[in-house]
């Protein structure tokens, strides 16, 4: 992983944003396709990201607890989060952090 700018790193295939509500990092494939076939547009912008379509993250339900969701666009460098997400920001739209720098070493 490398850094490219203060919101983004680079990865093998994508980028890898900070997810203020799931408080870990999101992965957009864009030079490749995920297994599932699914693959990201990318502006270029590394200070005012825009990703489309929607990126749709789920984690399955585990030890009773509900199914996670976390689903969003990524538009002009703010989270644009769906009413479907299941955390605090659902229905709202907040900047995209910087990456922490406790997460540096990800």
């Amino acid at each position: 992983m490398s850094a490219c700018g203060r919101f983004l790193r680079r990865l093998e295939g994508g980028y890898a944003h900070w997810c203020p509500g799931c408080q870990e990092m999101h992965y957009i494939a864009v030079d490749r396709p995920l297994a599932n076939g699914a693959r990201w547009q990318f502006n270029g912008d590394l200070e005012r990201p825009d990703f489309s379509p929607s990126v749709l993250i789920r984690w399955p339900r585990i030890e009773g607890r509900a199914d996670l969701v976390c689903h969003y666009f990524l538009r002009h460098g703010h989270l644009q989060f769906c009413s479907d997400s299941t955390h605090e920001h659902a229905g709202k739209t907040v900047p995209l952090p910087e990456w922490p720098a406790e997460e540096e070493g990800w």
